[in-house]
C-alpha cells in the first residue's frame, strides 16, 4: 500500500491544480492524501513554475475588470485568463460590476442592481465559492456610503501554511485626525467600528484604493510623500496605537519623472520610478523592510538601479504599470507610443513588447498574455502619472489578482 501510495503522490506532484482539486473528490483516501503534507510536497516541487495572474484596474470603467490577464502557466494549468472566473449568480440583474480589492486569491465586488442598490460579495474564484457580505448594522448607512470621504476597497487575510484561514473586509470612513473601520470578519460574520488616530486624513477621499499585504492594509496619502499603513491582524504597534506613516525613499526626488505609486512583488511593498542624473535615465526599485519610523535608510531598500538605455534608444515613452507579483525582476510598463505593455527585465536588461492589436502569445514567466480594453484604460489615465502635471489627489489605479499557490476554500462564519 505504502508503494502504491508512494506511485500515487509522484504522479499528482506532476498535475496542475485544476486537476488537483477534481482529485480530491475521487474518494475519501485520495482527500485524505491531498489534503495532508502532500501539500508541502506540492508546493516545493512546483516551486519554479509559472502561475496566472491578471492586472484588475481600480477606477470604475464599463464592465472590464481584467486589463491585462496572464493565463496557461504551469501551476493552475488554466485555458483562460483568470479575471474570467469572476463570475457568479446573483439575485436580481446587474448594471454594473466594480472589483474593490484582490487578495492572497480572494476577491471583493460591489455589483449594482437595476434599482440601483449596492450587493458586496466575497469569493474564490478559482473554486467559484462567493459569499454574499451582510449590509452593515449602522444606522443611516445609505447616506454614508454616499460620503465622499467612505472608501469600500479594502479587504486583508491570516494565511497559516500558504493557505488562507480567515479574512476581514475593511470599509473606511475618515474624520479629521482619526479614521473609522467598519469591518466584517469572517470568524464572527459579524460588522463593527473601530476608531483609530491618524494624522494623514485630512485629503483622503472616497475614491482612494488601498493594497494588502500580510495582514496590512496601504494607502497613499495625499497629504505628504508617503504611504499610510495598517496592521489589521497583528495588533495596534502604529504611531501612538495608530496608523504608521511611511515616507518614500527621498534620493533624487526632485529629479525623479512619474507621480509616485506603488506595487506588490514577492511579498513586500514596491516602489519603482524613473530618474534622470547627469543626463542619464534609470530606473530605480525599492523594496519596503520595515514599518517602524526609523529613518528611510533602514525603512527602504534599493533592490535595482537600472539603465533605461535600451528603451530610450528606440523612442519608446512608457509610464509604470505595476512589478510582477512573483518575479521581483520583471518590472511592467505601458508605451504610450507604441500602445503596448512593456515587460522589462531588470536583470537582463531584455524586454518585450506585447500589442492588444496581436494575438495573444506567451510572456517572460511562461504565460499567454491577453488583453481586454486595456489601450483605452491606460489612454485615460496616462496624464496623472506626469510630475509635471500633479494636481488632484493621489490614487492607485492598478492592482493585482494573483491565484493561489495551493487551494484553499473560501472561509465562513463559524455556525452559531
Amino acid at each position: 500500500m505504502e508503494i502504491l501510495e508512494e506511485t500515487l503522490v509522484n504522479v499528482l506532484l506532476r498535475c496542475p491544480l485544476k486537476d488537483i482539486a477534481r482529485f480530491r473528490s475521487v474518494s475519501k483516501e485520495w482527500k485524505s492524501l491531498i489534503d495532508s503534507d502532500f501539500r508541502d510536497l506540492y508546493i516545493s516541487f512546483n516551486s519554479s513554475s509559472s502561475v496566472s495572474w491578471s492586472i484588475i484596474q481600480t477606477n470604475p470603467h464599463k464592465l472590464t475588470l481584467e486589463i491585462v490577464g496572464h493565463h496557461g502557466c504551469e501551476r493552475w494549468g488554466l485555458s483562460r485568463s483568470p479575471g474570467s472566473l469572476v463570475s457568479f449568480f446573483a439575485e436580481t440583474t446587474i448594471t454594473k460590476l466594480n472589483v474593490l480589492a484582490c487578495t492572497d486569491g480572494l476577491v471583493t465586488i460591489c455589483a449594482e442592481s437595476s434599482d440601483g442598490s449596492p450587493m458586496y460579495y466575497i469569493g474564490n474564484p478559482l473554486l467559484q465559492e462567493w459569499f454574499r457580505l451582510p449590509q452593515p448594522p449602522f444606522r443611516n448607512f445609505e447616506r454614508l456610503r454616499k460620503n465622499e470621504r467612505f472608501s469600500e476597497s479594502g479587504l486583508v487575510t491570516k494565511m497559516e501554511n500558504g493557505v488562507v484561514v480567515s479574512y476581514k473586509v475593511v470599509w473606511l470612513l475618515t474624520h479629521e485626525g482619526k479614521v473609522q473601520f467598519m469591518i466584517y470578519s469572517s470568524d464572527t460574520g459579524m460588522w463593527w467600528r473601530q476608531f483609530v488616530p491618524c494624522l494623514h486624513t485630512a485629503t483622503w477621499s472616497g475614491q482612494d484604493k488601498s493594497l494588502a499585504l500580510n495582514g496590512f492594509l496601504h494607502w497613499l496619502s495625499n497629504l505628504t510623500s508617503s504611504i499610510i499603513a495598517y496592521d489589521f491582524f497583528g495588533g495596534h504597534n502604529g504611531v501612538d496605537g495608530g496608523c504608521h506613516i511611511v515616507p518614500f525613499p527621498g534620493k533624487d526626488d526632485e529629479l525623479r519623472r512619474f507621480r509616485r505609486t506603488f506595487t506588490t512583488s514577492e511579498g513586500s511593498i514596491v516602489y519603482f520610478n524613473e530618474f534622470r542624473v547627469n543626463g542619464n535615465r534609470t530606473l530605480r526599485v525599492w523594496r519596503l523592510v520595515k514599518y517602524t519610523d526609523i529613518g528611510l535608510e533602514e525603512q527602504w531598500q534599493l533592490c535595482w538601479e537600472v539603465s533605461l538605455a535600451s528603451l530610450i534608444e528606440l523612442g519608446i515613452d512608457f509610464f509604470p504599470v505595476v512589478m510582477h507579483p512573483l518575479k521581483s525582476e520583471i518590472v511592467y510598463l505601458w508605451s504610450r507610443s507604441n500602445k503596448g505593455l512593456i515587460l522589462f527585465n531588470l536583470r537582463t536588461k531584455v524586454f518585450n513588447l506585447h500589442k492588444e492589436t496581436e494575438d495573444a502569445r506567451k510572456c517572460m514567466d511562461g504565460c499567454v498574455l491577453s488583453f481586454n480594453s486595456c489601450s483605452e484604460y491606460m489612454r485615460n489615465i496616462y496624464r496623472y502619472f506626469l510630475s509635471s502635471v500633479q494636481t488632484g489627489p493621489n490614487h492607485l489605479y492598478f492592482t493585482q489578482y494573483v491565484v493561489p499557490l495551493w487551494l484553499h476554500h473560501l472561509p465562513r462564519p463559524n455556525p452559531t
